[in-house]
């Protein structure tokens, strides 16, 4: 066998940066990173496969992704299906997947092992023995045919999921009305339609079809892997030999479509209006672009965005903002595969811009005829390519999974190896001719704009075939063209004189210098510097990452922020005001590396300033003086309170299971409030009411501050010195500090709320079924319920989602409150919320029996693997300052909250969580506490499938059986079928005697074999669960395999919650784990 090929072991790395890299070849073209990481507690690997929906045939749409779905089921080396999830999840890891246009990304994580060579072989080492399950994925899968139709009906689930989301409705408009010879134009995700019902129909033995498609398409010479790892460079690129070794090399070439493009003339020059789920209004402008994956060097299209996409005086937004027609402009490039790509332009219009969208238009291609005009400016792609080094410089590591899944697509690329950390971060020089030959692609014949309004034109005459959406498509009118053109051709002299390029950014950082000490044992939590009745200042001094950055969190305390609908609703417009007046200031610091939030929450009023420490106090200061000077202009505000009404009016409209814990939230807060609530405050509103209001939130206040980062203690003093002289506010006594405080479920409880969703078009329901734990202040009894959620995690979603099929959305696990927590099941399905609650019931006691039954190897694996994740590493400067944050803001200050997890969880017995799983969780419980909110559908299937009539229903279920029949090679006379059809209830959906009726068809009329019965009925059964609903039928489920549900007691359903909030107790307040003056310090130590 050939050997390895070294391809570079020296690559381009941050200065920071401790891990080494090399990137090898093997015998058979199977490209890899390798990644010798000493510090991380985290190793993963990913492969990312150059094949993607583009590759999907024309009569199978979803093909990848369906493929990418069954690889997870089982290999001929480790054939159990779930095995690889249950090694992951014993070994503190996970998985995922994704499939895109040209390429399907498999990644994983596990917890990194100490194994440096050890005598007991690669086996001790928890990375192998994940490798040796993933290498199988591309060597031998076997797309076992038990699992088929469960993961296309994965495929399907995760397909309406997305069915009301307008980034999925308009991305697919996009694509429908491409050019049909393009496989842009394909529908990328697949459902059961495309592939297994219609497939069947035309005969076609779709597992076959599946693995053909991974034998045609995946080949190692297409495949790019990762693997970041404890272990030495050396012994990684062993294991990878040995174990991808397998992976055949069919020398496929790369996936390429240069013989045609995603837009022809025909859809060039159109404009397409199209009407959203949510209440949106968008302009989007595209422009066929060249592919610039060659051009990584000079990447002139951040030219073009840097420019286009500018916020700062004498921009597009400024200019049209001011004129009150927009809120936002975003610009850049979208690869569309290797050869084609979109440059793209989107405006978020107002309703006067919605208007002027011709206007709009034209103000943009004004722009851009400025940007042709001068020759391109050396000095603004020096100043882009100068952020671009100091960023890659002083780039700080992300997680395992986001490190090795972006590098093993970033190989697909053809980067030289040694830049392949920096290569499209970095710009590396200024080519005039390349930024000339860009701009040629921004023209006035070479676009297509689409409006997106729910009101705007009004008379949409077509629906997009995959997701429904409602649109109408015209050529530019003639006018509107030539008023175009004569933007684009608009001089110095005929031009908008307000627009012009962005001046030189003052918020570029000049010092870089970090106060690096060596040898320092890091601190495990912040000084607190100060604390007095007006202020508490936290600092630390960045000890571990040593870059020249920092984050700056400030607490401004005032009861008045939330105390009811009205000041919430007025706090969160008084900030998007602010942050609307400082768009234009803030922006170059934004570009440089700075930025800032502005929010309100139930305490205050929050500012995050975070980025290059160097110019962070005066953005700080411009914040806080916008803040305390600012001026309601009514124009602005009637724009923004229309914008946030909007956002309010879609929450309806988001999927449910984001909707459903603000219900669970509400039920289990004594002060709390839900969107209706805000929404009605809202509208009346007006600037005056704004204007009279901030001065109040201002004039009284506590000041808590978090500065980490690259500041000495003298810093952290004085910019804590610009809060208090500039807003000058009076002290918040104690005794007026808000105290959070939960509602308590009492022992024995069981309550519902049930809520219907506002979206009259989603068919998904969805139930988040909560059980009350206790405080969050009981540190034995919190680890006895992360315990329980490590527990209950692989086996949930392997239950709940994999074999029972509920639903794409199931997440079980630990859930928690400002002062209480919990255990909470959320899945989001298209079966009846009550059956969703049944089936819940019925995994928490398949779960007891299990707990009842494990070994004490399972419970030290469960154990092991909980500490593991409870230890793992910040691995960022801000990550620190948020985990930081969180302790300082939930009022416990409990900065080694991990670790006292750590010790909690290593003590506890299988005993200690079987008594405290029947305490708490176990459905017969007396003395649990239970609340479950119901999200139910307005649409059901009997709405989806129009007025139908019994015997329609029977007549074309027996129409779909026949097919399927044939499909899978037996003869069928449909009228002998029909006949047995007859006595049947297929309305009512009695199931049970619908597969009667089959099975005795098979058996005495086809004469088909019983071995062979039992083949059919089985893939049969699963095609019911389809077909039914889609005739109207609410399916009556067959449980004999199902675990069985307990008998439970009766609920109270939630009618009046004033009245169920009112008969519940409260819970203390937080309070800190230690005294304060334990974190005080006089002196700096740094």
């Amino acid at each position: 066998m050939a050997p390895i090929e070294r391809i570079a072991d020296k690559l381009e790395k941050p200065a920071l940066d401790d891990r080494s890299y090399r990137v090898i070849r093997l015998p058979n073209n199977l490209e890899a990173l390798l990644v010798h990481d000493p510090e991380t507690d985290k190793a993963s690997a990913s492969v990312n496969v150059n094949v993607g929906s583009f590759s999907d045939a024309d009569d199978m749409p979803g093909m990848a992704h369906a493929v990418e779905h069954l690889l997870f089921m089982g290999t001929e080396k480790y054939p159990v299906e779930n095995d690889y999830n249950q090694y992951l999840s014993a070994h503190s890891g996970y998985s995922n997947a994704y499939t895109s246009a040209t390429e399907t990304n498999y990644f994983f994580e596990v917890a990194a092992s100490s194994f440096q060579g050890s005598t007991e072989g690669p086996t001790a080492s928890s990375l192998y023995g994940a490798l040796d399950r993933f290498a199988q994925f591309f060597i031998a899968p076997l797309f076992l045919s038990s699992t088929l139709d469960r993961e296309l009906k994965a495929v399907d689930s995760e397909n309406k999921k997305n069915l009301q989301s307008d980034g999925w409705r308009l991305s697919q408009l996009r694509k429908s009305l491409s050019s049909p010879k393009h496989p842009y134009h394909h529908f990328s995700t697949g459902n059961l339609q495309t592939l297994r019902d219609e497939p069947r129909e035309r005969g076609v033995d779709i597992r076959d079809e599946f693995i053909q498609f991974h034998q045609k398409h995946y080949s190692a010479n297409r495949m790019k892997l990762v693997v970041l790892g404890r272990e030495k460079l050396d012994e990684l690129e062993t294991w990878v030999g040995d174990l991808f070794a397998g992976v055949v090399n069919k020398d496929l070439p790369r996936n390429r479509w240069d013989g045609t493009q995603p837009y022809s003339e025909k859809e060039l020059l159109t404009q397409v209006f199209a009407k959203p789920v949510m209440d949106t209004r968008l302009l989007d402008i595209y422009f066929p672009y060249q592919d610039e994956e060659e051009m990584y060097e000079t990447q002139p299209s951040r030219y073009l965005s840097h420019l286009i996409g500018h916020e700062g005086p004498g921009s597009i937004l400024a200019y049209i903002k001011a004129k009150g027609w927009a809120n936002g402009l975003s610009a850049g490039v979208a690869p569309v595969c290797p050869g084609s790509a979109f440059f793209t332009i989107s405006i978020k219009l107002t309703e006067d811009g919605l208007k002027h969208y011709q206007e709009v238009v034209k103000v943009v291609f004004q722009y851009i005829s400025l940007i042709k005009e001068e020759k391109p400016q050396q000095w603004i792609v020096d100043e882009v390519r100068g952020m671009t080094e100091v960023d890659f410089k002083f780039r700080e590591k992300t997680p395992a999974t986001s490190f090795t899944s972006r590098l093993s697509s970033i190989m697909q690329h053809p980067l030289p190896r040694e830049w392949l950390l920096s290569g499209t971060s970095v710009i590396r020089k200024f080519d005039s001719q390349a930024l000339t030959q860009a701009l040629s692609f921004i023209r006035p014949d070479n676009y297509r704009l689409t409006l997106v309004s729910q009101t705007f034109p009004g008379d949409w005459d077509q629906k997009e075939k995959w997701y429904g959406t409602e649109y109408r498509v015209e050529a530019i009118p003639s006018d509107f063209q030539a008023s175009i053109r004569q933007a684009a051709e608009s001089t110095a002299e005929s031009r908008i004189p307000d627009l012009h390029l962005p001046h030189k950014n003052e918020f570029i950082p000049t010092k870089l210098t970090v106060d690096k000490r060596e040898g320092l044992e890091p601190l495990k939590a912040p000084k607190l510097i100060r604390n007095d009745e007006k202020v508490r200042i936290w600092w630390k001094k960045d000890d571990r990452f040593w870059v020249p950055k920092g984050n700056v969190y400030v607490t401004l305390r005032n009861p008045l922020s939330k105390a009811t609908p009205e000041t919430a609703v007025k706090s969160n417009l008084y900030c998007e005001l602010v942050k609307d007046a400082l768009v234009e200031y803030s922006y170059d610091a934004e570009i440089a590396g700075l930025a800032y939030q502005l929010s309100s929450f139930s305490m205050g009023i929050d500012i995050d300033v975070g980025g290059y420490s160097d110019k962070m106090a005066v953005l700080l200061e411009k914040v806080l003086v916008s803040m305390r000077d600012l001026e309601v202009k009514p124009d602005r505000f009637k724009i923004v309170k229309e914008r946030v009404l909007r956002g309010l009016r879609n929450w309806d409209f988001q999927q449910p299971y984001r909707q459903v814990g603000d219900f669970t939230r509400w039920l289990g807060s004594e002060k709390g409030w839900i969107n209706e609530q805000y929404l009605a405050e809202l509208i009346p509103l007006n600037p005056e009411d704004i204007a009279s209001f901030y001065p109040q939130l201002l004039r009284q206040m506590h000041i808590e501050f978090l500065a980490h980062g690259n500041f000495h203690k003298e810093d952290a003093f004085r910019m804590t010195d610009l809060v208090e002289s500039i807003l000058r506010p009076r002290t918040l006594p104690k005794s007026q500090w808000q105290i959070r405080r939960n509602l308590l479920l009492p022992p024995g409880s069981d309550f519902t709320y049930r809520r219907t969703l506002g979206d009259p078009a989603n068919v998904n329901h969805c139930i988040e079924y909560y059980l009350y734990v206790g405080s969050l202040a009981d540190q034995v009894l919190r680890a006895k319920l992360l315990l329980l959620g490590q527990m209950t995690e692989e086996i949930g979603f392997d239950q709940l989602r994999t074999k029972e099929q509920l639903g794409y959305i199931v997440f079980t696990g630990a859930k928690y409150a400002a002062t209480i927590m919990g255990y909470r099941v959320i899945i989001q399905s298209e079966r009846p919320t009550e059956y969703l609650e049944e089936r819940v019931n019925a995994f928490l006691v398949l779960f007891g029996s299990k707990l009842e039954s494990m070994n004490q190897d399972e419970l030290e694996g469960h154990k092991k693997s909980l500490i593991n994740k409870r230890l793992e590493k910040v691995k960022n400067l801000d990550q620190e300052s948020e985990r930081f944050w969180n302790h300082i803001s939930g009022e416990y200050f409990n900065f080694t909250q991990n670790e006292t997890d750590a010790a909690n969880i290593r003590p506890l017995t299988k005993q200690d969580m079987i008594d405290f799983f029947h305490h708490y969780i176990h459905p017969t419980s007396p003395s649990r506490a239970k609340l479950s909110v119901h999200m139910i559908a307005q649409s059901s299937p009997k709405a989806l499938a129009g007025n139908i009539s019994a015997e329609e229903q029977k007549e074309k279920l027996v129409g779909v059986l026949s097919k399927y029949l044939t499909s899978v090679g037996i003869d069928t006379h449909a009228d002998k079928l029909s006949k047995r059809f007859e006595p049947v209830d297929v309305a009512g959906g009695d199931q049970a005697a619908i597969i009667s009726a089959i099975s005795s068809y098979l058996k005495e009329e086809a004469g088909v074999p019983q071995e062979s019965i039992t083949a059919v009925m089985e893939q049969g059964q699963q095609l019911l669960g389809t077909v039914l609903p889609s005739l109207g039928i609410e399916v009556k489920v067959e449980e004999a395999d199902l675990p069985p549900a307990p008998k439970v007691k009766e609920t109270t359903v939630i009618g009046d919650v004033f009245d169920y909030k009112s008969r519940l107790g409260v819970s203390e307040g937080p309070r800190p784990v230690r005294d304060l003056r334990e974190y005080e310090e006089v002196e700096a130590k740094l």
